[in-house]
Parts: C-alpha cells; sequence; structure tokens
C-alpha cells in the first residue's frame, strides 16, 4: 500500500471507527479478540485498554518482553493526548516531514509515534479509551486493533 493510501485508510477509520458504547465488558471482549488472534497467528504482543485513569485489560503473549509494555505505555499516552491513532499520527508527521523527536515536541520517555494505538470512541460521546498493541512492525500492530474495533462496532449494529 502507498503512503498515500495508507494515510487515507488511515483517515477513514478516524473519521468513522466509533462503537455505539463501551463498557468493561466491551473492553474484555475486544482485548481478548486481540489476544486470541495474536495467539493464533503466533504475534510475540502485548495487548492493552486502557483509559487516562486505569488499565481494563492488560495481556502479555508468549514472546513479547518488558520492552513491548514501554511500547504500549508510550503509544497509550499518545494517542489519549492527541486522540487519534498513533498511527495516523505517524502517516500525518511523515506526510509534513516533520520529526517527532525534534526538541519541544514529544518527549520520547512519555511518548511514541509509532503504529498500534487507537482510540475507542463511542459515538456522541468521544474518547472514551485507547486499545493499544506492541511486538509487530507498526502497521500490523494497527491493523490487529482496527480490525478487532471493527468487528466490536459491527457486533454491536447486529
Amino acid at each position: 500500500m502507498t503512503d498515500d493510501a495508507w494515510l487515507a485508510r488511515l483517515e477513514e477509520e478516524h473519521s468513522h471507527l466509533t462503537l455505539d458504547r463501551f463498557d468493561r465488558a466491551d473492553a474484555w471482549a475486544l482485548g481478548r479478540a486481540i489476544a486470541e488472534r495474536g495467539l493464533a497467528e503466533s504475534a510475540p504482543i502485548a495487548v492493552d485498554i486502557r483509559t487516562g485513569s486505569g488499565i481494563f485489560f492488560h495481556a502479555s503473549l508468549p514472546g513479547a518482553t518488558a520492552d513491548n509494555d514501554s511500547w504500549v505505555d508510550k503509544k497509550s499516552a499518545t494517542a489519549l493526548r492527541f486522540e487519534t491513532s498513533t498511527a495516523l499520527l505517524e502517516a500525518r508527521v511523515a506526510a509534513g516531514g516533520r520529526d517527532p523527536r525534534e526538541p519541544g515536541w514529544l518527549d520520547s520517555a512519555i511518548y511514541a509515534v509509532a503504529g498500534g494505538s487507537v482510540p475507542v470512541r463511542v459515538r456522541g460521546v468521544g474518547v472514551v479509551a485507547v486499545a493499544t498493541v506492541s511486538g509487530l512492525p507498526s502497521s500490523e500492530d494497527h491493523t490487529l486493533v482496527a480490525d478487532a474495533l471493527r468487528a466490536l462496532a459491527d457486533a454491536q449494529r447486529s
């Protein structure tokens, strides 16, 4: 997929990937769906669902390390701060030629501009949580989360 097509796909998700509701049971279902896919694909990932005030779901699959948990923390902080997926932020930064590590922008000890964290948006409410994966290449981390969110949204509407 070209950079422009990827950016367009991410912008579309940002505008339209919303849920009808989201509670702890939904967080469990979302996290479990991502973890089960990760297990089926032997993906060495950490999976996390959180709000600004707490963690609703966390799993470290075989092969994941403490480094993945650190990336989860940083990606989650970024998605919560900007209320956008870290993959979209990464693509926008790349398209604009800006370096996210430039002084004064984002503290790399707290934030990471790498795909894998996606805001959980509820229709009529806004961002209520973020779902994050770390352990695969940036676009694959993002796709795991986005696919699971899309499936949850579809299940809520049927």
